[in-house]
């Protein structure tokens, strides 16, 4: 299972799962019920593209959503203690 923390990833995942089905993104597209172009930015991880076609686009796979809990990185947590001191500001 891979640990999905971002659009892009997310995106590269379904890409990779259409790929081992053999799909075009146009099969692929055709069978969730969305269009070929937001498929495309959704694999590319375009962050507008919008939420309940991923839902279908999952079914169409056979894959689900799962979430978890996540762990903060050390650099994660740097970063978002700058942020924070930053808007102290």
């Amino acid at each position: 299972m891979a640990n999905i923390t971002n659009a892009r990833q997310l995106g590269a995942e379904v890409r990779e799962a259409r790929k081992k089905r053999g799909l075009s993104q146009e099969d692929l597209a055709a069978q969730a019920g969305v269009s070929r172009a937001w498929l495309t930015r959704f694999e590319t991880g375009h962050p507008t593209a919008s939420i309940e076609p991923l839902f279908r686009l999952l079914s169409a796979l056979g894959l689900s959503l799962d979430l978890a809990q996540r762990t903060v990185t050390e650099a994660e947590a740097a970063v978002l203690a700058a942020l924070a001191a930053r808007a102290k500001r």
